[in-house]
């Protein structure tokens, strides 16, 4: 009976998540709408904040869902002194599917409203696709070495991407969120990794690179957001039918240094030897500081 239960409390809190998404929706595509005829651009910032609050909204009611159906013990350090109206790069590493609803849920109406890079193919995902796109999420097209061997002009077109979005979000407080490991952990791409971590895969610092190349000077801060799962890496599913019995959540604030600003992380070879060396001490402190969480489970 027990995986039957499970099933059934997995399908009753999706039913709500999606009842919930819908009624956002509505209101969030209505005013996307007239964000996007009308040509006022007071009008249209007005709008675009609107359209926030919206978002908020509908993380907040997931969130509380999620409260109700499932009894996960929370463990977060490190919020104080974050502002909605300051911006800031979040970086974090990347355990489950689960990190995006918890992230969300931690920082929601604490810094301003998480903004992600996604594969442009999430577009047409029912509903979130155009509510990502009414946002102003950036789509990316990501290219295999076979493509841009046989179009080299392709190349570079990610970082253009990554300027336009930038120069939007110049306009108002933003949180850009990167997951630095560029893909979830597994036992199987650790290995792969060469156990250089512990406990996570080896940062790729390009698209962090290229969000401080272009926005770096408009940047309160970096959010250094540490995530663990003491009972195991949980599925969307475990969330949903309410396992996941704890999480932790370690945020940590961090200057964004001066010589990293200005930089050609693609061009210039001591720009990106720097900001290799800055990503690299990070994910050090952070292996360290997963391998002292661990250790105090275990004493």
């Amino acid at each position: 009976m027990k995986p039957l239960l499970r099933l059934l409390r997995a399908a009753f809190a999706g039913g709500l998540v999606c009842l919930n998404t819908v009624l956002h929706c509505m209101p969030l595509f209505a005013v996307a709408l007239a964000k996007f005829l009308l040509p006022s651009r007071p009008l249209r910032t007005r709008l675009s904040a609107w359209l926030v609050r919206i978002a908020e909204s509908w993380i907040a009611c997931n969130s509380g869902l999620f409260e109700l159906l499932a009894r996960t013990e929370w463990d977060v350090e490190g919020l104080q002194g974050l502002s909605p109206e300051r911006s800031y790069l979040v970086l974090a590493n990347h355990q489950s599917w689960v990190d995006i609803p918890v992230l969300q849920k931690v920082f929601n109406r604490r810094i301003p409203f998480l903004r992600f890079f996604l594969k442009r193919e999430l577009i047409w995902v029912p509903l979130l696709g155009l509510a990502w796109w009414a946002l102003d999420f950036p789509f990316m097209r990501r290219y295999s070495r076979e493509q841009l061997a046989r179009r080299p002009e392709l190349r570079g077109t990610d970082l253009e991407v990554t300027r336009r979005a930038c120069e939007k979000f110049r306009a108002m407080p933003v949180a850009v969120m990167n997951f630095v490991e560029g893909t979830r952990f597994t036992a199987a791409k650790h290995a792969a990794s060469q156990g250089r971590y512990r406990h996570l895969l080896p940062p790729r610092a390009g698209g962090t690179a290229f969000v401080l190349d272009a926005m770096g000077d408009a940047l309160d801060a970096v959010l250094d957001v540490t995530l663990r799962y003491p009972c195991g890496r949980p599925s969307l599913l475990d969330l949903l039918a309410g396992d996941v019995r704890r999480i932790q959540v370690r945020v940590h604030r961090r200057p964004i240094p001066a010589e990293l600003l200005g930089g050609d992380y693609q061009n210039d070879p001591a720009s990106r030897e720097r900001f290799q060396r800055w990503i690299n001490r990070i994910w050090e402190e952070k292996d360290a500081e997963l391998e002292a969480l661990a250790a105090a489970e275990r004493a």
